[in-house]
């Protein structure tokens, strides 16, 4: 009997062996709540392994960490010396004080403070364990500069787009041991310069030597329409897709498309991060995602920040030589940005209560109708959405345009998505809309108008956005660009001049035609 009996248990800790060794491979550059990292373990080891044995057994052999989600955050010596308060914060993405509050909780039975910050991802609290997987500490070897011009031919770059990616790729492919931290990289491209394409060289130095790439964009509609252009791209390597309700939430890929909020998820998993529209809302001025796209990254790793309005304090540091940087300040076509002409007009309030289209307004419209242009019309509330679509069909005559080809649409329209795509069919040639649209929808022959111009809620990078929907496309690259406004304010003359020092720049280095 004992000898059977030692049989048995020598198979039990054989499968328990190789369970601890299959869950660290999944759980590796992972940062998940007990509840999630059971959930994980059950979509990969065999259903008689208990999930939360295997993690025990893991932790004591050193191979995972457990450690509270919400804890006292770390204090300096002399804090320490005062005997001043511990204040918590959330191990998961970084929250303080500021973000947690105290309630009943039915696990522990106590008063438990909990992160409201990232609560959409689950609750992380102080009686709840966080399981964070054993980050992969090897160095990539990247190709060196010798092979770089053969890596940016293979993808048909225009000579801007190889200039930018060749910088990055240098960048990247060079030792960082030094620091020990992750590196940045900002790669500035004017709306429309094709900055997808430019990061196929990057993914592709990383992946053809076993690393591992993320490529994280604020929101969820981009993550769809960029996985099937990266799935194209790279048709041999493993993809995973993550976004709120994905059925792909534990799988493991070379390639990662996510949005940002999901990279609260890992820790230290990825060789190359590359953050897209990092100025766009949710991600900008928001230190919990910045956070978690800070931690995602090896130590040894790069993060690629990619925009065509990066904030002002990283303008800042790219001018003064603090963050290495690449610009692209041309469209893959190769002629300039449209510069924004100043309409003066009285607020739009004050013409829509006399349900007047004023002439100023209604006679660069109508001569965009006549050219078969497209026609952005940006207001800043969605409350004057409706008054002025029927505003512009009442006038639609004068106008040029039948009633049918006028609409409008913003973020509470449930039919915004047919709406946009009618607008690229061309069954609706007028659109009026918030700032929802003033990214991610390319429409080929467009002009763009944005009424009150002067209202707060447009500053400089949303006024470049939504004057970069023109001009996009080689049949049509001077569209027509108007800020309608009663006064001239500063954030409509950092956007003018925003794209003149880039069309500016562009002539010096000889990309126009």
């Amino acid at each position: 009997m004992r000898i059977r009996g030692t049989v048995v248990e020598d198979k039990r800790g054989r499968e328990l062996s190789a369970a601890v060794d299959l869950a660290c491979q999944h759980l590796a550059g992972r940062a998940l709540l007990r509840e999630e990292a059971v959930q994980l373990l059950s979509q990969h080891l065999p259903d008689s392994t208990n999930g939360l044995e295997v993690l025990q057994l893991a932790a004591l052999q050193g191979k995972v960490q457990l450690t509270t989600a919400v804890a006292p955050a770390p204090q300096k010596p002399w804090r320490l010396l005062r005997r001043s308060k511990q204040r918590l914060h959330c191990r998961r993405c970084g929250s303080h004080e500021d973000k947690m509050r105290r309630t009943y909780c039915a696990a522990c039975g106590n008063m438990c403070a909990y992160c409201e910050a990232c609560l959409t991802l689950g609750r992380s609290r102080e009686c709840e364990l966080l399981v964070i997987g054993a980050p992969d500490h090897s160095q990539v070897g990247l190709p060196g500069p010798a092979a770089t011009p053969d890596l940016i031919q293979r993808w048909g770059l225009s000579p801007a787009q190889s200039a930018a990616a060749g910088a990055a790729l240098q960048f990247i492919s060079r030792p960082h041991a030094e620091s020990a931290t992750p590196q940045n990289f900002l790669l500035w491209a004017v709306t429309g310069a094709g900055k997808t394409e430019m990061i196929f060289p990057l993914l592709d130095a990383v992946l053809s030597k076993g690393g591992r790439a993320l490529v994280a964009t604020p929101r969820r509609d981009v993550v769809l329409e960029l996985a099937p252009r990266l799935a194209k791209a790279f048709p041999n390597r493993t993809m995973t897709t993550l976004y709120g309700g994905s059925k792909e939430r534990w799988e493991s890929g070379d390639l990662t498309v996510a949005t940002t909020h999901q990279l609260l998820r890992f820790q230290e998993a990825f060789d190359l991060v590359i953050i897209d529209e990092l100025d766009a809302f949710p991600y900008h001025n928001d230190p919990m995602l910045q956070f978690a796209a800070n931690k995602c990254c090896k130590k040894f790793g790069s993060t690629l920040f990619l925009s065509a309005t990066p904030p002002a304090a990283m303008q800042r540091a790219a001018a003064r030589g603090r963050l290495p940087c690449a610009r692209v300040p041309v469209r893959f076509h190769q002629h300039p940005l449209p510069v924004p002409k100043r309409m003066a007009m009285p607020p739009a309030t004050r013409w829509l209560s006399k349900r007047k289209l004023p002439s100023h307004v209604a006679k660069p419209i109508t001569e965009s109708i006549r050219r078969g242009a497209q026609i952005f019309l940006f207001v800043p509330y969605v409350r004057q959405v409706a008054p002025l679509v029927n505003l512009l069909r009442d006038c639609s005559p004068q106008l040029g345009i039948e009633p049918q080809h006028i609409d409008g649409t913003s973020s509470k329209d449930l039919q915004r998505a047919d709406k946009v795509t009618f607008f690229r069919n061309r069954t609706i040639q007028l659109l009026v809309t918030t700032t929802i649209l003033e990214r991610g929808v390319t429409v080929p022959k467009s002009d763009v108008f944005v009424l009150d111009a002067d209202n707060p809620l447009f500053d400089s990078a949303s006024l470049v956005q939504m004057a970069g929907r023109a001009g996009r496309s080689a049949e049509d690259p001077h569209g027509r660009v108007y800020f309608a406004s009663n006064s001239l304010t500063i954030s409509q003359r950092g956007a003018i001049r925003q794209i003149r020092s880039m069309n500016r720049l562009a002539r010096k280095q000889g990309y126009l035609l």
